[in-house]
């Protein structure tokens, strides 16, 4: 391992000392291409050397899961005693999370599983101390709750890092790049819309992967990151927030300070909470709940008038299909077809199948066999 890490280190250390120009754009494009393939080769060694620990692996529930991402004794433990009301060991001293502890958040109508995880290490995304089973946990979450302390808010970059070198991409969307490798014909490429790169930087760093015959087809600019993350295709996009604790111990000069830091160099506006005692407490909940892009959808019975109270609580962009499943097991198998009346059909009461797609306040009427 310490070998892969060193080959790592120096590669990074050659682009730091690279200038980009367009004549040095294609070996960067490789040395990139070949740091991310030794990161992946340390993670999976790492992933092999031992078993996952006993109380990681979490089965999800509810609507979503958060998963609360920091270095030890930040407060993750008492954050999630204040969001849910559970009972995760608080003590002063690191490491006191063993396990990872998963506690409920029900609000507006959703149930939000939050779950404190073992504080992560610099060197966590290349398997030490717990890391390769904390990763594991932060890369199946549907968002992630970045928390530092006051004392400590440089941590962000060190995490924001670990994060990344696990293949965890925080508040972007995947781009649209489709690569098919093909039995020969060397590398062609389609672009929808201007592309900045060109040819010679695509083969370089496809040529790292031994991938020297394929069809790619980029829809929007594309950088060479983003190539990197399409060709190693193990890649998550899952949205984050940051929040700073414990600001009831610093004054207003000390907070605005580390605000403004980190908003200047992420372009993200921190949670400024205090998780002892309860400070924007509510704040945060709201914002968890935006970031999670949440929608109400309504149900109606066949006949009878739609339960305006109680509306079903779905992820934004969910289909017919998902509201099924969550509903029943059997109802995707029993499905008929559906009816909708709001903003995503055309005329209220339109026939559609599966694959529809709902918007923000629908109501909606399943017919199954019986």
């Amino acid at each position: 391992m310490a070998g892969l890490e060193d080959e790592i280190r120096e590669l990074e250390d050659e682009l730091q000392r690279t200038p980009y120009n367009k004549a040095t754009s294609k070996h960067i494009g490789r040395v990139k291409a070949k740091i991310a393939k030794l990161r992946d080769e340390a993670v999976n060694r790492a992933m092999k050397s031992s078993g996952g620990g006993e109380g990681y692996s979490v089965k999800k529930s509810g609507d979503a899961t958060v998963v609360l991402v920091g270095f030890p004794s930040t407060g993750k433990s008492t954050l999630l005693n204040q969001l849910t009301g559970t009972k995760s060991e608080v003590g002063a001293y690191a490491f006191t999370t063993l396990t990872v502890v998963p506690g409920a958040l029900e609000y507006k109508g959703a149930r939000i599983q939050i779950l404190d995880i073992p504080g992560l290490i610099a060197g966590a995304a290349m398997g030490k101390g717990r890391g390769k089973e904390v990763i594991g946990v932060v890369r199946s979450a549907d968002m992630i709750v970045i928390l530092v302390d006051v004392y400590n808010q440089g941590h962000v970059d060190v995490l924001m890092k670990e994060l990344y070198d696990a293949g965890i991409r925080i508040n972007k969307e995947r781009p649209d790049i489709t690569i098919k490798k093909t039995a020969y014909g060397g590398v062609k490429v389609s672009a929808v819309g201007a592309l900045d790169l060109d040819l010679d930087e695509i083969r370089s760093i496809l040529s790292e992967n031994k991938m020297m015959n394929a069809e790619i087809l980029i829809r929007g600019n594309a950088t060479q990151d983003e190539l990197i993350d399409a060709m190693m295709g193990n890649r998550v996009y899952i949205p984050a927030i940051i929040a700073v604790n414990k600001v009831d111990l610093v004054d207003e000069k000390v907070k605005t300070a580390i605000e403004d830091d980190i908003n200047r160099r992420f372009a993200m506006n921190p949670a400024m909470i205090s998780a002892a005692t309860g400070f924007h407490m509510e704040e945060l909940k709201e914002e968890i709940y935006q970031s999670l892009g949440f929608m109400r959808v309504y149900l109606k019975p066949q006949s009878g008038e739609a339960d305006l109270e109680e509306p079903l609580i779905v992820r934004t962009g969910s289909t017919v299909e998902d509201v099924c499943r969550k509903l029943h097991r059997d109802f995707v198998d029993r499905f008929r077809f559906a009816r909708v009346w709001g903003r995503s059909v055309k005329h209220p009461g339109q026939r559609v199948g599966l694959v529809h797609r709902l918007r923000e306040g629908d109501l909606l009427t399943i017919i199954i066999e019986h």
